[in-house]
């Protein structure tokens, strides 16, 4: 079995990255794209504004250095646009219960969404996860709780642009990184 003449690395052809594209994309897509990751009009629009980026470590390093920014309208504004991840099938109406109600606790106290970065966290595993994350942080004062609240957000913002932006395409329909927060959640029970 013989092979046909390869080119050599030098003299592939270039193909286009999903962050070239992002960086040549006109400014309105750009935007949508960064809003679907990050939730807030002025973090995606300093982020896009300071496009191109060399490299996605850069883009990544610019959102969190515009999340750090944000003042406290635009931090509940990003919150605001979190949900909750799927919970396994199967799971009990009681379990949706009990989260249903540490998330209204969580809310009470801080006056906005519950937020954390689910990770690598097996599906399996995601409610004990929330609900551990929620009670543990409840002792927590207000300004100590939205440092923490805004340090999840900006892991859950990292990941959602690295998948897009790694090459899993400029599609904001992608399915978002696993992350938790109490708006917009259902609880479907049984």
């Amino acid at each position: 079995m013989t092979r046909g003449p390869t080119l050599p690395a030098h003299r592939l052809p270039y193909l286009p990255k999903p962050l070239d594209a992002f960086n040549a994309a006109p400014a309105d897509e750009a935007r949508a794209l960064l809003l679907h990751c990050l939730h807030s009009l002025r973090w995606s629009h300093r982020v896009a504004d300071h496009r191109p980026y060399p490299d996605l470590d850069s883009l990544l390093a610019a959102a969190d250095e515009a999340a750090y920014d944000l003042p406290p309208g635009d931090l509940s504004e990003a919150l605001a646009g979190e949900t909750l991840p799927d919970l396994p099938e199967g799971t009990y109406s009681a379990a949706h219960m009990a989260l249903s109600a540490a998330h209204a606790a969580y809310e009470a106290r801080f006056g906005h969404a519950f937020v954390i970065y689910l990770g690598d966290t097996h599906p399996d595993e995601s409610l004990d996860r929330i609900l551990e994350g929620i009670r543990s942080r409840l002792t927590n004062d207000p300004e100590e709780e939205r440092v923490i609240a805004a340090e999840e957000l900006r892991r859950l913002a990292r990941s959602r642009l690295g998948t897009c932006l790694r090459g899993a395409g400029l599609h904001p329909s992608a399915a978002p990184p696993r992350g938790a927060t109490s708006r917009n959640a259902s609880a479907p029970g049984r």
